[in-house]
């Protein structure tokens, strides 16, 4: 993994000091090299011990294989690797309009790498064996809830939405043993979301999260955690960073769902048919 997507995939679990040193890195990573271990530490006013720790809890083993590693990944980029080139060299196109695309790229490049295949496969396993999928989420989290809701439903799959609390309440009283409960919530923190998840799972049913990459009480009741990385300088940006990779996490479960059973996916075919005649003229 290169340094900076590990940094940028790490920054929402990171403390206040630590979050200093990662922006530091990441706006100034061509800069790095002519950077001693103190003399970044000044830079920031913060003492030279901050920064072996912060290289260290990165899992390199210490500041100079943290910086020679970025080089690396600078040098990679300068002979056409994976990074994208900077935004000023496109040709043509919107100069915001490209910037938009390669900070979403970034956030779900390290989104990708922090939920492993194996997370993955766990959450479409569950969707699989689950008798009813529940899944809920407040203000803009409930865009991908009703979304997600509507395509488990084109599979031939019982999804149960619910934006209001207090009717989700009452559905998961019905719940059963084995049935799902999605819940997605970007900080994870909302009293009635955690009551809920706590009493879903009290009745022996599973929980699937979907938060930010950081520690939550939500995040900590779930039986599958989806974390999701999505850190820019600029709020308006930083949750239409967030929405968008949210969204490729949900599409590429879906794609699993799809492809993982050839009834599942005859079935999505026959449904979209049928509404479509029902929407012509």
């Amino acid at each position: 993994m290169s340094p900076l997507v590990k940094i940028r995939s790490e920054r929402d679990r990171m403390s206040a000091v630590e979050r200093r040193i990662a922006d530091f890195i990441l706006e100034n990573a061509q800069l790095l090299r002519d950077y001693s271990s103190q003399q970044l530490a000044n830079a920031l006013g913060i003492s030279q011990s901050s920064v072996v720790k912060f290289t260290q809890k990165l899992g390199f083993r210490g500041y100079p294989d943290l910086k020679y590693s970025v080089g690396e990944a600078i040098g990679r980029t300068e002979d056409g690797g994976s990074e994208a080139m900077p935004v000023t060299e496109r040709p043509g196109g919107d100069p915001l309009g490209a910037a938009l695309w390669q900070r979403k790229a970034r956030a779900e490049e390290a989104t990708r790498l922090i939920n492993s295949a194996d997370t993955l496969h766990g959450v479409v396993d569950a969707v699989e064996s689950a008798g009813k999928v529940f899944l809920i989420g407040l203000g803009e989290d409930d865009l991908h809830a009703r979304g997600f809701a509507v395509r488990l439903s084109l599979l031939g799959i019982v999804a149960i939405r619910h934006f209001d609390v207090s009717r989700m309440a009452a559905q998961v009283a019905m719940s059963a043993p084995g049935d799902l409960l999605i819940v997605f919530s970007e900080h994870g923190k909302h009293p009635a979301l955690i009551k809920i998840a706590r009493y879903f799972r009290e009745q022996r049913g599973r929980v699937v999260t979907v938060t930010r990459h950081t520690s939550n009480p939500l995040r900590a009741l779930a039986d599958i955690a989806l974390a999701v990385a999505a850190h820019d300088d600029a709020s308006y940006v930083q949750s239409l960073i967030y929405q968008s990779t949210v969204q490729q996490l949900l599409d590429t479960v879906f794609v699993h769902l799809c492809e993982g059973d050839e009834a599942r996916h005859a079935r999505l075919v026959q449904n979209l048919d049928r509404i479509q005649q029902m929407l012509e003229p």
